[in-house]
């Protein structure tokens, strides 16, 4: 029976390899892909009204076959719920008068991808913004859907601030999701870490921005790509917001993917992506502890694996907002500067904490994330 998992297993990892494949193998690789991702990587729409329970799948029994687990998987994507409104989210957001709303490609010797970018009316005056932001939607989202759920266009405008959001398609991942389980997708200097960095490098250039101004931030497979991108290109991105993510190096292929969602995955030994920086990128995670699609565990994992290890933090509140209770730890280093905030929400499930109903994967309650993260991102480690 364990020969047949592992040879399972193999035959997995053959599958998925980006190498050139008969057609009918293909074809399999994208049915494979859809069903792991829509069912289980696609965040969870937590706070609709009457919303449909998704029943929870048993993990993978030792020395089960690849036909079982593929059963399994499908059943878990026929009793996943809708999303609904598809049509209304995928209409632009509004725009203000004197902001630009941009429609762009950019093209890198690692790929392309095509992003929104949100120019704030103020910049008619100043000329520059006061900082970037690049946003990483999750599973089955756009970056429209994607910016009217977490209202940064318009904390763009309060602070005058640059707001990018790449699109992730069908064409490189079935459900639209954010290849964070790929080894190829975790390194520096290939597959999306290098495609999203060079698109960062290319608004820096162009806005005349430094390091200590720019950011990225994203929700679930979008979380942890902005985890990737902060461990592997420190000397780009100052700090990072992580919405119900997961740790670099928390998977390796599809089978401890679910792994790790479904009960947590630490972040492996990976080799550094670059030695001898003198800042550290500082990041605010924040997870509802009624996550039922990417475990609440994974969240106090980013923290270790960013500080180095288990960490008690400098100081912690417990406070609620808006009908939620929440616990915020900060992490510090030895000189007292805070390099991690840790948001642990009380009741929330997979959503994007006090988003907005425009926008799918949100939740109106508990604390405003995007407005916490831009505190967190302006604040400059002070």
């Amino acid at each position: 029976m364990a020969r047949s998992l592992a040879a399972s297993m193999r035959r997995m990892n053959r599958l998925m390899r980006p190498a050139k494949v008969p057609k009918a193998t293909r074809s399999f690789q994208k049915a494979m892909t859809g069903i792991m991702v829509k069912s289980a990587l696609a965040p969870i729409a937590a706070l609709k009204p009457k919303p449909v329970k998704a029943r929870k799948s048993a993990p993978p029994e030792p020395g089960r076959g690849l036909g079982a687990v593929l059963k399994q998987l499908n059943n878990a994507r026929m009793t996943a719920p809708a999303s609904g409104r598809s049509a209304e989210r995928a209409t632009p957001p509004r725009i203000p008068e004197g902001a630009r709303y941009l429609d762009r490609t950019h093209r890198s010797a690692a790929g392309s991808r095509s992003y929104r970018l949100y120019l704030p009316s103020g910049l008619a005056k100043s000329k520059r913004p006061k900082g970037l932001v690049v946003m990483l939607h999750g599973c089955s989202q756009s970056p429209d859907d994607f910016a009217k759920g977490t209202h940064m266009n318009a904390l763009a405008e309060k602070h005058c601030l640059a707001i990018a959001y790449p699109a992730q398609t069908g064409n490189h991942n079935a459900a639209a999701c954010w290849n964070w389980f790929k080894p190829g997708d975790q390194q520096r200097g290939a597959g999306e870490p290098a495609i999203l960095a060079s698109l960062a490098r290319k608004l820096m250039k162009e806005f005349g921005l430094e390091r200590d101004g720019v950011f990225v931030a994203g929700l679930s497979a979008g979380g942890a790509m902005a985890v990737i991108l902060a461990d592997v290109y420190p000397e780009i991105f100052a700090a990072a917001g992580v919405h119900s993510g997961l740790a670099r190096g928390a998977a390796s292929n599809v089978m401890t993917a679910l792994s790790a969602m479904r009960k947590g995955g630490a972040s492996q030994a990976l080799a550094p992506a670059i030695t001898g920086r003198t800042s550290p990128v500082r990041r605010i995670i924040f997870h509802g502890d009624a996550d039922s699609t990417v475990h609440p565990s994974n969240a106090p994992l980013i923290v270790a694996a960013a500080m180095g290890g288990a960490v008690a933090p400098a100081r912690t509140d417990k406070r609620a907002v808006r009908g939620r209770g929440y616990t915020r730890s900060a992490y510090a280093e030895p000189d007292g500067a805070v390099v991690v905030e840790l948001w642990m929400i009380e009741g929330a499930g997979h959503a994007w904490s006090g988003g907005r109903a425009a926008g799918s994967y949100t939740d109106s309650k508990g604390p405003d994330a995007s407005a916490e993260m831009i505190r967190f991102f302006m604040a400059k480690g002070a």
